[in-house]
């Protein structure tokens, strides 16, 4: 019988309150989950987007519980069908899965199961779902509904498109009758239509939720040293995990041996690995055996974690909705954590590199997105206050305490008129013929041999901005950018001026511009060293409140001690924010620790004696009340995590490593020679170990464009294996005076070769 046909809704909201708090232990839903599960329990299609951490399993979780039959969950990747399956079974739900990691045998037994109505909830890809003859098994089977999770992968607008997910349109032709549900975490007006009308929803009920994650502190930076500000950020949180991503595998390999190199404990995750290697190292990074794992986008989607304190992207990624995503790993069990986003012109040319064998308008959006994220990352504004307005969201005020922005680390130009006039006039004296880093290199006064053979070092704006670093003047473009004074044209993003910049050179209009400022090291404290129950400026309570701290680490050790025993994820056993409720209630009874939030019956009866004995005993040892009375919990985010000083570990030195920060940069082969005393054929060498090492692919910050055109056109006709071909190649019948040196070839050649890796 269908609960859902024959209840009322007080009923069905009174019946799913008590479910989530019997198996689940949770008293009060979060937003949008309600409205959800009544969709499910009503039998109406429903698309709903809430954000990582959301709870969006518990949508189609408690339903399943509450009506007779199977629920059919469609997820995209085995590991995060285990972890699923793991936890519902941890809660005492009768879930499994059926996938290619299985043996006939059990097949078989799980088949079985579902034809007897042991199973609530059946997790299975869309591939196997829509092949093997499954789909005309399922109709001889009560069923209660489907769930599409990470349903943003039906759509080719998504980030994240997979054609099998196109094929659950035969859903709506096979089972009528059957409520079917999309679930997703990011998904734009354009994706969510796209989605209902593929899968062939049925006057869906559409569910978005607030897209702002408070509990999230998001920075974004120029990388100018990037594996010292990757550094930086670990050691903002102190045993705790977090996830690298990096755009190339060779930059995943680099970093992690950096990180491992310095005494921090990491492991790579890329598709070049061995699925074993790969698994090895996922399992290494969710049971908590290394705190950091360096990726590429190949990892997450399959990660249930909750417990990630920080996220760092080592480039900028792909599109806004693949930061949101990506992003959102971190703090999905709703406590506070760190998102930074280090980034140079560089990723940009990358992605349209990678990107550039897609249709061509599949291309032309991807274009488009490249755009938005780089706006994000030159934004002049609240942070989260940019993020929800890309999904046509608004917030009442800016975050306050819990971006960059917001938290005063970036002051702003003492007079942003001038500087603007200055860097929109040398774009206009420039003919509006040259991207940044070259109108960057003019202001600065840059020695470059491309400037002096145009005869910009006789430009009035020449030297302009002599004494601003180069990557504080690109910034000032990039925000100028953002705020619609310039744009960036054609294939070689060459800046125009627009007729708002106009208005700027008449002294009309004021551009907000914004320096980096060192940040000091009094606001440092991070989720591990602030004082227990202190507060923020804004006087809302922190996740920590009340919390006892050395309790808090003693009942990690005795997480991590049933996880091995029971050979699960630590996490699965309790979250961080169980863990903090029961150092903060201190509960020496069975009545008692069933009231910490995240306890439900199974793990009252699996881990409540074990954990109040433990708990018992460190409150009489250190005399400390027990059994502590909480009244209602709040809504109020919890502060998130601010930066300290940290200069980070050594890193290994040589020569041409001491060099690297001034390429990362972006000075020149002359700049670097003349600062550091050295020749200038010495630093060609020392280019070309950071060009390699780095996984560069664009040669153009120190190789005219067009030399850098000739090379690759050289390379396509006499391959990629020697120099000398190349350089007989390109310099034959050519004046020597007019040769392109071996120095240059070298460098393109090696950009060349990091684009095939």
């Amino acid at each position: 019988m269908n609960l859902a046909t024959t209840s009322p809704p007080a009923a069905d909201i009174e019946l799913l309150r008590d479910v989530m708090r019997r198996y689940w232990g949770y008293e009060n839903f979060r937003p949008l989950q309600l409205e959800a599960m009544l969709a499910t329990m009503s039998a109406q299609d429903s698309l709903v987007v809430l954000p990582t951490g959301g709870g969006k399993s518990l949508c189609y979780q408690v339903p399943a519980m509450c009506l007779d039959g199977t629920a059919i969950i469609v997820s995209p990747l085995i590991s995060l069908m285990k972890d699923q399956v793991d936890a519902a079974r941890a809660c005492g739900i009768p879930a499994a899965f059926l996938n290619s990691t299985q043996l006939a045998p059990e097949r078989r037994d799980v088949m079985s199961d579902l034809r007897m109505g042991n199973i609530k909830l059946l997790y299975v890809a869309p591939e196997r779902l829509t092949a093997d003859g499954l789909l005309p098994e399922l109709q001889g089977i009560p069923l209660s509904f489907f769930a599409i999770d990470e349903a943003h992968c039906v759509s080719q607008w998504g980030h994240d498109f997979r054609p099998h997910y196109r094929e659950l349109y035969q859903l709506k032709e096979l089972f009528s009758g059957v409520g079917i549900h999309a679930f997703t975490a990011t998904a734009t007006e354009h994706v969510r239509n796209d989605v209902i009308q593929q899968l062939r929803l049925e006057q869906p009920r559409v569910l978005v939720g607030n897209f702002d994650r408070p509990n999230l502190t998001y920075r974004a930076d120029r990388k100018t040293d990037v594996i010292g500000q990757i550094q930086e950020v670990i050691d903002r949180h102190p045993n705790e995990s977090g996830i690298v991503y990096a755009i190339t595998r060779k930059e995943v390999e680099r970093i992690a041996q950096y990180l491992n190199a310095s005494g921090r404990t990491a492991r790579p995750y890329h598709a070049g690995l061995s699925d074993e290697e790969r698994q090895e190292n996922q399992e290494a990074f969710i049971e908590d055996r290394v705190t950091t794992i360096v990726a590429t986008v190949a990892f997450g989607m399959g990660i249930d974690k909750p417990d990630v304190r920080y996220v760092i992207h080592a480039g900028m990624p792909q599109s806004v909705e693949h930061y949101q995503q990506e992003s959102g790993r971190a703090g999905r069990d709703g406590l506070e954590a760190e998102c930074c986003l280090f980034y140079n012109a560089g990723d940009m040319a990358s992605w349209r590199r990678i990107l550039s064998d897609q249709p061509p308008d599949v291309l032309k959006h991807s274009l488009h997105s490249l755009d938005r994220i780089a706006q994000y990352c030159e934004g002049v504004s609240c942070r989260h206050r940019m993020l929800v307005q890309h999904f046509g969201q608004t917030l009442d005020a800016d975050c306050g305490h819990a971006c960059d922005f917001c938290l005063d680390e970036k002051e702003m130009v003492s007079d942003p008129l001038v500087t603007s006039q200055k860097i929109l006039s040398s774009v206009f004296r420039q003919e509006q013929r040259f991207g940044a880093d070259y109108t960057a290199l003019v202001l600065k006064g840059s020695k470059d041999k491309r400037i002096i053979e145009n005869g910009h070092d006789r430009l009035s704006t020449y030297g302009l901005l002599s004494t601003e670093e180069k990557g504080t003047i690109l910034d000032w473009v990039g925000q100028l950018v953002q705020q619609g004074f310039l744009r960036k044209v054609g294939e070689y993003n060459v800046l125009q001026i627009t007729a708002e910049g106009g208005a700027v050179l008449k002294g009309d209009v004021t551009p907000r511009l914004m320096a980096p400022r060192k940040v000091a090291s009094s606001v440092g404290m991070t989720s591990s060293t602030r004082t227990r129950g202190s507060s923020s400026n804004k006087g809302e309570p922190t996740s920590w409140e009340g919390v006892d701290g050395p309790l808090f680490e003693v009942l990690k050790k005795l997480r991590t001690s049933k996880a091995v025993e029971l050979n699960l994820p630590p996490y699965i056993v309790f979250g961080d924010a169980a863990l903090r409720d029961m150092a903060r209630r201190r509960p020496t009874t069975l009545q008692n620790f069933r009231l910490v939030n995240g306890v439900g019956k199974k793990k009252l009866d699996d881990f409540g004696d074990e954990f109040t004995e433990v708990i018992r005993a460190y409150c009489e040892q250190h005399q400390v009340t027990t059994d502590v009375e909480i009244g209602p919990t709040t809504d109020d985010p919890p502060r998130p995590a601010v930066p300290r000083e940290s200069g980070g570990s050594p890193r290994p030195a040589s020569t041409a490593l001491a060099n690297f920060p001034l390429f990362e940069q972006g000075l020149s082969v002359a700049e670097v020679a003349e600062k550091k005393g050295l020749k200038e054929s010495t630093v060609w060498g020392h280019l070309r170990s950071y060009v390699d090492f780095a996984n560069i692919t664009d040669p153009t910050p120190w190789v005219l464009p067009e030399v850098a055109a000739r090379v690759e056109e050289a390379i396509l006709e006499v391959g990629a294996e020697r120099l000398k071909p190349i350089f007989i190649k390109l310099n034959d019948d050519v004046p020597e005076s007019e040769w392109v040196r071996y120095d240059a070839i070298s460098i393109v050649l090696t950009c060349w070769n990091n684009r095939q890796s």
